[in-house]
């Protein structure tokens, strides 16, 4: 990812935050010579190695998985974003843009077939994502439905080796413009436009705000 120092984001925590909420990544690797993509809801172990790791998994049936175990694999978490109009800044010689954030996580990937890494990967996702829900959906893994929907799948580790962030707001920007940005898009009505203000207005200088 093409990363100019002005947008860089290197704390490991950040980086860390913004993969676990926003999950629903873009796992990248080579099939048959070429580049194949699945978009897959990603587990993240802190603690693992320098930079964490990545678990998942795919259908059986998705060919993804057969070329995968040895292969350098990028995850791709992308954040909030947003278009960014020239008139926003009421300045001269300026231009359309659009800011965003996002996380790419690259490593060696493992393939995982074995009955408890795969209920462990099940177990932990649903645990996750039903954990905001109002009646949380219980996983019976002694069930014979469990045991047919676990040979279905095939899971994956991607202990992460490069971990790159960009939150490109903006910062090239002098801060007057940035706030005036940050203001339309903070009134705007679509989720991500707010999401985009508030992480703009968080990176302003304290003494600006």
């Amino acid at each position: 990812m093409y990363v100019p120092p002005h947008f860089a984001v290197s704390d490991t925590a950040r980086l860390h935050d913004l993969i676990e909420r926003y999950s629903f990544g873009l796992l990248v690797s080579q099939v048959g010579g070429v580049p194949f993509a699945s978009h897959l809801p990603f587990l993240l172990d802190r603690t693992a190695g320098p930079h964490g790791a990545l678990f998942g998994h795919v259908a059986r049936a998705n060919p993804h998985w057969r070329e995968l175990a040895g292969q350098t694999a990028l995850a791709v978490f992308s954040g909030p974003h947003a278009y960014v109009s020239p008139t926003w800044y009421e300045a001269e010689n300026v231009v359309p843009t659009w800011n965003y954030v996002a996380v790419h996580a690259s490593g060696r990937a493992e393939v995982l077939e074995d009955r408890a890494a795969l209920l462990d990967i099940v177990q932990r996702s649903v645990a996750v994502y039903e954990s905001a829900m109002p009646r949380p959906w219980i996983f019976d893994s002694s069930s014979p439905y469990a045991g047919r929907q676990l040979g279905a799948i095939v899971g994956f580790r991607i202990e992460i080796e490069r971990l790159e962030g960009k939150w490109k707001l903006n910062q090239n920007h002098p801060v007057e413009r940035r706030k005036k940005v940050a203001d339309v898009l903070g009134g705007q009505r679509g989720d991500d436009a707010r999401a985009v203000a508030e992480m703009m207005r968080a990176m302003l200088p304290a003494t600006e705000e």
